[in-house]
């Protein structure tokens, strides 16, 4: 009588699966699945390994990241955002609370899928040497695998801290790995964007949507401002062209940086890409229009719409944070109703003002003023009516690198080597935007004379400029490290809730993540 022994093996809950057969008949032990083409003999072209890290990509694009839970995970975690009402799922208010525990379904999909796309950046590199046509097309494919694993690695070590490094695939029960210090996970992701970067080419002008040697850097200065290397942070954030057809400059409208009509623009680094379907269809993972070649919508537009679901609204903080003359400032930060969309507001192409019956939920308290404000970044509403608001998973790309990002970074890198001048310098740049056109630095409530003084400024003019675009909670972790809060700006914060828990199917499967 056979006696067969399954292991169920997931790189971090089913990435990918492994079974073992353990049989008495030991000649079966060698028996290959005819009904399976191995790796090894799958990859021979480089169409092929185009089209594994096109599935990379598509990890990321997917719902249980950048089309839904990754913004959620960001915002929840930040001081950007408060509940819209009770229409808050329970494991997203959780997050908000700072509750977190390790079967939350929010953060076991980011967890689950960071992983998967690093499990499909490593089938790109492992299998990259085995490609005898087209060197260079290899190389850039490779480069977008090694942007694409050092995106993920940044993420898990800013929500997690420690965890598992993997560099190759995943074969067997003995390949798991223990967690790594956050510091090594940081340097794992510095290490995937340098090489990146080195290969990568310029923007291009028809295949849109992939990594660039611009976006490599960009988003290798995250992460060396993360560890505190600012000089390095400098260094890959000046290799970002200004100038010639690769060059990278702020939209003279800042709005351009958030609606369908105006993606891929000339301040734009790196975006994810979504289509619309037609249909009102989103990619919920068991529906109609879903499926591997299915198109993929966002669901952003629908979760935080003035209109439509509601369920995140902007902080009364944040909304107090943007300069207004009611509070003494020479000018009104037209930034803020570009932000931000609140009873009175025109829509839909200007035919149409929001009214409080439109928005569901909480109101907020603005200069001591009670009124319903709901996002406007990224959201539909400035062209479509309410009968089509509100419910419409939507095209509009995610942009997650932009060259006014890149200005802030340099300010913060500036001021922090003692460049006092550049920096101000930076932070004039961008409110210099021509839509925008704010009084330069000094002004009467921040003036720039001292490090700590260009600190406030730098703090300030990035919640303007990138309230509610998922940097936020990041920001608050390393300004945080270097004690610039006077005030700490999540209530619930304590040192032992300042990283994310390991999800517990993580826990249960990987018998290396205690060690």
């Amino acid at each position: 009588m056979k006696k067969i022994k399954i292991y169920a093996v997931t790189l971090i809950a089913s990435v990918i699966a492994v079974v073992v057969i353990l049989s008495c008949n030991k000649d079966k032990l060698n028996t290959i699945n005819g009904n399976v083409v191995a790796t090894t003999d799958y990859f021979n072209t480089s169409g092929q390994l185009l089209e594994a890290v096109n599935a990379a990509y598509g990890a990321w694009r997917g719902s249980n990241l950048v089309a839904r839970e990754w913004f959620f995970l960001h915002d929840l975690r930040s001081d950007d955002v408060s509940t819209g009402g009770s229409q808050l799922e329970a494991p997203r208010y959780q997050i908000l609370l700072g509750v977190v525990d390790p079967s939350n379904p929010i953060m076991n999909a980011n967890w689950n899928n960071l992983y998967t796309v690093i499990h499909r950046a490593n089938t790109v590199t492992d299998n990259a040497p085995l490609i005898k046509d087209n060197p260079d097309l290899v190389k850039r494919i490779v480069g977008e695998a090694e942007f694409l694993r050092g995106w993920a690695y940044y993420d898990l070590a800013s929500q997690w801290g420690a965890v598992p490094i993997y560099t190759a695939t995943v074969k067997a029960p003995t390949d798991y790995k223990p967690k790594s210090a956050a510091a090594d996970v940081f340097a794992q992701a510095a290490k995937d964007l340098q090489a990146a970067a080195a290969v990568l080419p310029g923007k291009s002008g028809t295949d849109l949507g992939r990594a660039t040697a611009s976006a490599a850097n960009a988003m290798l200065a995250r992460v060396l401002m993360q560890t505190g290397d600012y000089a390095g942070a400098k260094a890959a954030l000046l290799k970002i062209p200004t100038t010639g057809a690769d060059g990278y400059q702020l939209t003279n409208r800042f709005l351009d940086n958030f609606e369908e009509e105006t993606e891929f623009n000339k301040e734009s680094i790196f975006e994810v890409i979504y289509a619309d379907k037609g249909d009102n269809n989103f990619n919920w993972g068991s529906g109609t229009g879903d499926g591997a070649t299915a198109d993929q919508t966002t669901v952003r537009n629908q979760e935080y719409n003035p209109i439509g679901w509601r369920n995140l609204v902007p902080s009364d903080k944040l909304l107090n944070e943007f300069e207004s003359t009611v509070t003494g400032a020479a000018k009104t930060d037209p930034r803020y109703s570009y932000t931000v969309y609140q009873t009175g507001d025109k829509f839909d192409n200007n035919t149409a003002t929001l009214v409080d019956a439109d928005q569901n939920g909480n109101s907020s308290t603005v200069h001591g003023v009670k009124i319903k404000v709901g996002w406007r970044k990224f959201q539909l509403i400035y062209k479509e009516d309410r009968a089509t608001a509100s419910f419409h998973p939507g095209s509009n790309n995610q942009r997650i690198l932009r060259y006014a990002e890149v200005l802030l970074m340099l300010a913060e890198c500036e001021n922090e080597l003692g460049n006092t001048a550049a920096a101000v310098g930076y932070l004039n740049q961008v409110r210099a935007r021509a839509d925008v056109a704010m009084p330069p630095y000094p002004t009467a409530q921040f003036p720039v004379t001292t490090k700590a003084d260009i600190v406030k400024a730098i703090m300030h003019e990035k919640t303007a400029e990138m309230a509610d675009e998922e940097v936020r909670n990041v920001d608050i972790l390393r300004w945080r490290k270097k004690g610039y809060f006077t005030t700490e700006p999540l209530s619930w914060y304590t040192a032992a809730k300042e990283f994310l828990p390991i999800p517990q199917s993580e826990i249960d499967n990987n018998p290396k993540i205690n060690n």
